[in-house]
């Protein structure tokens, strides 16, 4: 069996890809808009293929990967935001990432992504009401997630010296 593979939506300075890479996993594809964050991409993954706009990726014609990670942007889940959930402009691109894994799974009879990992702050639990994240459980299984799981960790039990938590849903297409 070959290396396990993932690709990376939101990548930022690639904090997930880093960690899927040091247990041997393979990136074939990056997403990322922030130029700061590009170079920074570049500069570790110089030869995985990388895209700048989430928008404008199609995701039957990028490499199919057993996982895709995303963070979509977290200002408008925040408590420290406004509070416009996924109706806001910028947290509102977790249905882009959606979009993504959707049109790869069609691209390939359903056979990749087999996972993908959501991560974004505990707000997004709260946002509307709960209702925002309802909806990020119900786009997962509107394509056919098999399972799909939640928690929220806090960096300060991983070695950070900070206490950053983050909720992580793990959706699940493989049988």
């Amino acid at each position: 069996m070959g290396r396990l593979t993932y690709g990376s939506l939101f990548a930022g300075v690639g904090g997930f890809d880093l960690g899927f890479d040091a247990v041997g996993w393979d990136c074939k594809f990056q997403v990322e808009w922030d130029k700061n964050c590009q170079s920074v991409l570049k500069k570790h993954w110089p030869n995985v293929p990388k895209h700048e706009d989430v928008r404008d990726v199609n995701g039957a014609e990028l490499t199919p990967v057993d996982l895709i990670s995303f963070g979509s942007p977290c200002q408008d889940l925040s408590v420290a935001g406004k509070r416009s959930g996924l109706d806001g402009e910028r947290s509102g691109l977790y249905f882009e990432g959606i979009r993504i894994i959707k049109e790869m799974r069609d691209a390939t009879n359903g056979q990749y992504p087999k996972w993908a990992i959501w991560e974004n702050v505990p707000g997004a639990l709260t946002s509307n009401k709960g209702n925002d994240f309802a909806e990020v459980i119900n786009q997962m299984a509107n394509i056919g997630a098999l399972g799909i799981e939640w928690h929220i960790l806090d960096a300060q039990w991983f070695g950070v010296a900070q206490r950053r938590r983050r909720v992580f849903v793990i959706a699940c297409w493989d049988a």
